[in-house]
């Protein structure tokens, strides 16, 4: 443990994305309780995106409004990270979670870590060594696992696609986050992303017909969950779940790689169970646990292979271009 604190403090950048993955831990229970309180899940997506986005503006327009330049070249990242990186991942996401308990939905989508190992080797064509298809491997027995694969995926089979699909966008948005170079504004790039994807969901969620009154009301999600104010969860989701989370997580990708990232923000899946056991009393069941521990395992291993770098050689060869690289 005390290893484990001391190479946090000492690479900022592990720090950054550890704090996120907490951060981003808290989305699911909060949102469980704005849907309690009569929003749909994209509903409730859209107001988080909404006000995260706004928010994120109207700051750096007031303290950075230089982050808000869009270079014209640049126009097609920024959409496609409001469209993939943010809009799909939590639109998929708050789906998931209403026919999944916040932990596997959480599970499924930190697949991400093994997809973005298949998505560097196969669309990069960059060759990995033997452990990054290892861990993939492990991860997706873990996964099999987590589902009781045995007794006939017993899960809810939509909630399952939905999970995964937002693990697939969840990987396009460490690669993104790792992806751009001086001319973006990592703060521009998620205040516009947040509003972008705010802008997408505007004619699913229909923010005109959203119950706004449920704002105003005191629920409890489920049986032995604690009871919130819906605005105080909201809020917390706004700040914390959403603007701290995607600040930090963005900036800790920028220190680090795309692979580095995403297997600290696994550690979200950990955090996800633990807040929605203590706030809205979901728990996990033996398969479950030991099944996540085997995923979050394979992912650690996969990526631990995508850091190794090939030694230099004053003799360079066409195998070269093929040796194990860190994702870039």
């Amino acid at each position: 443990m005390i290893t484990k604190l001391g190479l946090i403090v000492k690479y900022p950048g592990l720090a950054l994305a550890f704090v996120s993955s907490c951060c981003f831990a808290f989305s699911g229970p909060m949102a469980k309780y704005l849907i309690a309180a009569g929003l749909a899940p994209i509903e409730a997506v859209w107001t988080r995106m909404a006000g995260a986005g706004v928010l994120m503006v109207v700051v750096l327009a007031l303290v950075k409004p230089r982050a808000l330049r869009i270079p014209r070249s640049r126009l097609p990242f920024f959409a496609m990270y409001a469209i993939v990186a943010v809009a799909a991942v939590q639109s998929l996401y708050f789906v998931a979670i209403t026919r999944l308990p916040v932990g596997i939905a959480l599970l499924l989508e930190f697949m991400a870590p093994v997809m973005v190992v298949l998505w560097v080797r196969f669309v990069r064509r960059v060759r990995l060594a033997r452990a990054a298809f290892a861990g993939a491997i492990t991860a997706v027995v873990g996964l099999a696992i987590v589902v009781e694969a045995w007794q006939g995926l017993r899960l809810d089979a939509l909630g399952l696609l939905l999970g995964l699909l937002a693990g697939a966008c969840c990987a396009g948005y460490f690669l993104m986050s790792d992806s751009f170079g001086d001319d973006v504004d990592p703060l521009g790039l998620i205040g516009w992303g947040l509003i972008g994807s705010a802008v997408i969901l505007v004619p699913f969620a229909r923010p005109w017909n959203i119950p706004w009154d449920a704002f105003t009301r005191t629920v409890t999600p489920s049986a032995g969950a604690h009871t919130l104010p819906v605005l105080g969860a909201y809020l917390w989701m706004v700040l914390i779940a959403t603007v701290v989370a995607y600040i930090l997580g963005v900036n800790a990708v920028r220190r680090l790689t795309a692979a580095v990232g995403a297997t600290v923000a696994s550690l979200e899946v950990i955090g996800g169970a633990v807040v929605a056991w203590a706030l809205v009393g979901e728990t996990l069941g033996v398969f479950q646990i030991v099944g996540g521990l085997i995923v979050l395992t394979g992912a650690l291993l996969a990526q631990t292979a995508t850091e190794q770098r090939p030694e230099p050689s004053t003799k360079p060869s066409p195998d070269d271009l093929e040796q194990p690289v860190g994702v870039v």
